[in-house]
């Protein structure tokens, strides 16, 4: 082909991706929920959701894919046409925590979905019933310590990043726990609330009310920053333990979907994380809006692959 062709084949090309991008969406967009409806996941979903379909002029519809940690929901978007028309908005399970956990997943993670951007970060917190007399992180290293056999902790479930984070600690930062796994937060709050455990490592919307009310504590946040839900709850990194685990969401397509496309998500989902009533609405669930590139998401989810991957081989933990 002559050179002058080549170029004008390239031009062309170029065109075609823009006019894609500009035309973007031409229809509904559905964005699969990995998870059922009613929790953390389903209500950031649905928040971006709204504020998507304003931007776009068109229905964005929310549909809930749960099943086998997640996995169902995001093969689904895997299988889906390369357009953009399905999205997937993932937590840690499905992209990073899985593929350390299961021998066998029906999909890969890393080459089969192209990450588009963060989109929320919810903490996880230390708390402790009103009963437990550390009223501090390193009161309550020192408790454990002085605890035949570990200081019991709760968590929503074995390979969850509370789970996760309780044995780094464990390892790394001298906090003699003793892991009990729940299915779900929901049950592990309500033992703690009672007393049947003394401390837990749960996210922030079940348990903010209850620590307004004083029945359980707060010692530490697990995220890099102070929640803007309870900014009166010090961080890890306060007390000089350099760890993070934290519950975030993000958005990813299928791989193959045009680069055109996966832009212009991105521009709207960060342009909606700076909205002030989607920020509103996270921080009373206990979360805060965040944004990123999709190459800055890529790395995001191969660190958080690698961090959590080696606590699971140093704890043993196994799934069936």
């Amino acid at each position: 082909m002559p050179l002058s062709l080549r170029w004008l084949a390239a031009l062309a090309l170029v065109a075609a991706g823009a006019v894609h991008a500009q035309s973007y969406p031409a229809k509904a967009v559905r964005i699969i929920v990995p998870f059922p409806a009613g929790g953390g996941l389903d209500t950031t979903a649905r928040t971006f959701g709204q504020k998507l379909s304003e931007y776009w002029g068109q229905t964005v519809v929310i549909e809930n894919r749960p099943g086998a940690s997640g996995m169902i929901g995001a093969e689904s978007v895997v299988r889906a046409p390369k357009d953009g028309y399905t999205l997937l908005i993932c937590s840690p399970a499905e992209v990073a925590l899985n593929p350390a956990l299961y021998t066998r997943m029906n999909y890969d993670p890393f080459k089969e979905l192209a990450p588009i951007s963060l989109a929320a970060i919810y903490p996880n917190m230390i708390v402790v019933h009103t009963s437990v007399p550390a009223k501090t992180l390193k009161e309550l290293v020192t408790l454990a310590k002085k605890t035949p056999g570990g200081l019991p902790f709760g968590s929503s479930g074995t390979g969850s990043t509370q789970h996760l984070g309780g044995e780094w600690l464990k390892r790394n930062a001298g906090i003699n726990f003793l892991h009990v796994p729940y299915k779900g937060a929901a049950p592990a709050t309500t033992d703690l609330l009672g007393g049947q455990i003394p401390t837990a490592i749960l996210g922030l919307a079940p348990i903010i009310p209850h620590i307004k009310s004083g029945r359980i504590r707060g010692l530490a946040v697990t995220s890099a920053q102070r929640s803007a839900a309870a900014p009166d709850i010090p961080t890890l990194h306060e007390a000089g333990i350099q760890f993070e685990s934290t519950q975030w969401f993000g958005f990813l397509a299928p791989a193959g979907t045009p680069a055109e496309v996966i832009d212009r998500i991105q521009a709207d989902v960060k342009r909606a994380a700076a909205d002030a009533g989607v920020k509103e609405k996270l921080v009373v669930l206990g979360g805060d809006t965040t944004s990123s590139m999709p190459n800055e998401f890529a790395a995001f989810i191969r660190a958080e692959n690698a961090k959590y991957a080696k606590v699971i081989k140093d704890a043993g933990i196994k799934t069936e």
